[in-house]
C-alpha cells in the first residue's frame, strides 16, 4: 500500500481560496498512491480561531467539492484533513472528510477532543460523539484529529471497531513537537497498528507549526518522517503486518480493563 502525506504550509499571506486550489493540484499529483492524507484545518489554520466563524462552510461546501473532484481525478482514497464545518443547526465542528477514488464521501468525523482549555477551539466548536472507521481494500482506517492523539482510549476504541491504520490529521505546534513524535509511536505500539500522522507547516496566527509528519509501523518503527517545511511524504507499507504483529505478539488478547462494565460491590 502506498500512502502520500501532504504536509501543507498554512501562511497568512495566502487566501483560503488560493490554498484550496493549490492543495487540490497537489492531491492530483499523487495519482498512483492508494491513500493521500491532508492536515487539520488547513484552509484556515488550526490556531486562527478568529477565522473559524467567517471561513466555516457547510459539509458539502467549497472544500468538499474541490477535494471530491481532486480525489476522483487522482483515483485515490483521500483523507482531506478537516474543515471548520457549520452544521445546519448552527454549531461549528472540526470535521474531517474522507473521499473514495470515485469522489464520493466515504466518511465524516467530527473531532471529539477540542483543544484550548476553555478557550479557542474548546469553546468555539462543538464536540463530536462518534468514533469513525473507513474500510479500504487494503486496510481499515481509524480517524482522529490532532488533540485526540493525547487520549489513548479513543484509539483503543477504534481498534475494537476494526481499525488497522490510525490516521491523525493535525495542526500541532512546534513547541510541543517532541510530544507529537512520542505519542504517534506510542499509539502505534500499544494498538499494534500503523499510524499515519499528517501535520501542518508554516505559522497559524503567530503559532509556528511542528511539521514533521510521521508514519509508524505496528512495532513503533518510524517508516518515514518529514521535515519542518511543506513537503509530500510518500511511503509504502504492508497492511498485512498488523495481523502478523498481533499474532506474533498477542498483547491485545491480554487486556483486562475496559472490556466489561465494572462489577458492583
Amino acid at each position: 500500500m502506498r500512502a502520500s502525506v501532504i504536509q501543507i504550509a498554512v501562511n497568512e499571506d495566502e487566501s483560503v481560496e488560493a490554498r484550496r486550489r493549490r492543495v487540490a493540484a497537489m492531491v492530483r499529483e499523487q495519482a498512483g498512491s492508494d491513500l493521500v492524507v491532508l492536515p487539520e484545518l488547513w484552509t484556515t489554520g488550526a490556531f486562527a480561531y478568529e477565522a473559524f466563524g467567517s471561513e466555516a462552510e457547510p459539509l458539502e461546501g467549497p472544500t468538499y467539492e474541490a477535494m471530491a473532484k481532486a480525489a476522483s481525478d487522482a483515483g485515490v482514497w483521500l483523507h482531506a484533513g478537516s474543515i471548520p464545518e457549520r452544521a445546519p443547526d448552527g454549531p461549528l465542528y472540526n470535521t474531517s472528510l474522507v473521499f473514495s477514488p470515485s469522489g464520493d464521501l466515504a466518511a465524516a468525523y467530527r473531532k471529539i477532543h477540542r483543544f484550548g482549555f476553555d478557550k479557542g477551539e474548546a469553546v468555539l466548536m462543538g464536540a463530536g460523539a462518534e468514533l469513525v472507521t473507513v474500510r479500504l481494500p487494503e486496510t481499515t482506517l481509524g480517524l482522529s484529529t490532532c488533540y485526540d492523539l493525547r487520549f489513548p482510549e479513543l484509539f483503543r476504541g477504534l481498534v475494537d471497531a476494526g481499525a488497522e491504520t490510525l490516521v491523525v490529521s493535525a495542526g500541532w505546534p512546534e513547541r510541543r513537537r517532541s510530544h507529537w513524535t512520542l505519542l504517534a509511536q506510542a499509539r502505534a505500539v500499544e494498538n499494534q497498528a500503523f499510524v499515519v500522522a499528517c501535520g501542518t507547516a508554516g505559522t497559524h496566527a503567530g503559532v509556528p507549526q511542528a511539521g514533521h509528519s510521521i508514519v509508524v509501523d505496528p512495532w513503533g518503527e518510524v517508516l518515514a518522517r518529514a521535515g519542518a517545511d511543506e513537503e509530500v511524504l510518500t511511503v509504502e507499507f504492508d497492511p498485512g503486518k498488523v495481523a502478523a504483529t498481533r499474532e506474533q505478539f498477542p498483547a491485545l488478547k491480554d487486556r483486562m480493563l475496559g472490556l466489561q462494565p465494572p462489577r458492583r460491590p
